[in-house]
């Protein structure tokens, strides 16, 4: 028996083990799915803090609760580790580790060839690899396969390998992990068939195509579509702004057309892993064959702006309450990068939070989903914590800027105490409110 027969055959009685590499907002989705599927999960990780939590039946991630992963682990269903020495036991191993940008706005490949460096020093006959981590076309033929190859086993003969996009939302509610119709393209047909089998096993629909480029493709075709959309949207909120025309009540109007419109919504900056940063790997790959992206590099200098525009208007508002943002205490409402979620990843709040502390503001932060700020790559602000939300704290801040519009915040009582609002996100919406007290940005 051949070795993509043996996997199939395992895959099909789900007698195989499921590797996850990256315990975050997308691998342990994925850690669910195929534990509640009847798979053996071994889950890695390089923070042995987050191994730790798990292990000692705590979760670091909000909206998945640890007496998901408790019961798994107690069944002996799921194992989470850092010992990459177990990389030889999985029978499919699924790559879902962080895909950043370098500081020349690049890709950084660091993390996923690192990643699969470690997977190729313990490859054995019959594993199927698959990249979920959000890249740029070419990334699994280009970087992974070659690190596997070197071990002098071959493609479709040993080893198997494809890319599937993670397309995870955190906090949605609506749509599950199991839900998202999930892509999935092979390095090689065979590779192809198994991937889309194995996904089958644990989710509602798979959407094979024909290689794993199309798949990576897909996943930043739809990343593009939302960035650019986004960027138009607070570009005409800049426009709109300047004729005195709310664009909310623009957009709301827009929207009940039944056809030829969808709906996006301006904000003080783009947040996440994904927006931000994927149609910028686009651009970097199509330099490769001489083609200009001019709608993604426009998109992106628009939104990289949004921070810069809304601080401008915080300084306007506190100048005509005669205040300057030196000195000012300013609290910044929401340290997530969107609503109902404690994800802190590119967030837009963190920007603000350093472009005011560098204009001399003191700044604090609540954010109801983060009681204490979490560690970042490009930003220190561990040491805040997040501060009460009452109506003598809210008196004691000359502005409350509004990044995030979380639904557990009382934005009545807010407009009540607080002296000067800076909303970026309509959470105060279009009530009656005290005249030049609440300024839109």
């Amino acid at each position: 028996m051949s070795a993509s027969e043996q996997l199939m055959h395992k895959i099909r009685d789900h007698s195989a083990v499921v590797g996850v590499i990256g315990l975050g907002y997308v691998g342990l989705p994925l850690v669910r799915e195929f534990c509640r599927s009847g798979f053996n999960v071994i889950g890695f990780d390089v923070d042995p803090k987050k191994v730790k939590m798990l292990k000692a039946g705590k979760s670091y991630i909000e909206h998945l609760p640890a007496n998901i992963f408790n019961e798994f682990i107690r069944r002996r269903r799921f194992a989470p580790t850092t010992d990459m020495n177990r990389l030889k036991q999985p029978d499919a191993i699924l790559i879902c580790v962080p895909t950043p940008l370098d500081e020349m706005r690049d890709p950084d490949m660091t993390y996923v060839r690192a990643t699969a460096e470690e997977i190729a020093k313990r490859l054995r006959r019959g594993q199927l690899i698959v990249l979920e981590s959000t890249t740029y076309p070419g990334t699994t033929r280009e970087v992974v396969r070659p690190l596997l190859d070197a071990t002098g086993m071959r493609l479709d003969r040993d080893y198997f390998l494809a890319f599937s996009p993670e397309r995870e939302d955190p906090g949605r509610t609506d749509v599950t992990t199991k839900d998202i119709p999930k892509v999935v393209g092979g390095a090689s047909r065979t590779s192809g068939k198994l991937a889309a089998a194995l996904y089958a096993e644990a989710l509602s629909t798979v959407v094979p195509v024909s290689t794993c480029e199309v798949a990576e493709a897909c996943k930043i075709m739809e990343n593009v579509y939302r960035a650019v959309n986004i960027a138009l949207v607070n570009e005409l909120k800049l426009i709109f702004d300047r004729m005195g025309i709310d664009v909310w009540e623009v957009i709301e109007a827009a929207r009940t057309k039944p056809f030829g419109f969808q709906a996006f919504y301006p904000g003080p900056g783009l947040g996440g892993h994904c927006i931000p940063i994927d149609p910028l790997y686009l651009s970097w790959k199509a330099r490769q064959y001489g083609r200009p992206t001019r709608f993604i590099e426009l998109a992106a200098e628009i939104n990289t702006y949004m921070p810069e525009h809304v601080v401008a208007r915080v300084m306007e508002a506190l100048n005509s309450h005669g205040k300057a943002v030196k000195n000012a205490r300013i609290l910044v409402l929401g340290l997530a990068y969107k609503a109902d979620v404690d994800d802190v990843r590119e967030s837009p709040s963190v920007m603000l939070i350093d472009l005011l502390r560098a204009r001399g503001a003191n700044v604090d932060y609540h954010d109801p989903h983060i009681p204490v700020a979490k560690p970042m790559r490009k930003h220190n602000i561990t040491h805040m914590r997040s501060v009460p939300l009452t109506a003598a704290q809210l008196a004691k801040y000359d502005c409350v800027l509004i990044a995030t519009d979380h639904k557990a915040v009382d934005y009545d009582a807010v407009v009540e105490h607080a002296k000067l609002i800076v909303d970026t996100r309509n959470a105060t919406g279009r009530k009656k409110r005290p005249a030049g007290r609440i300024v839109k940005a």
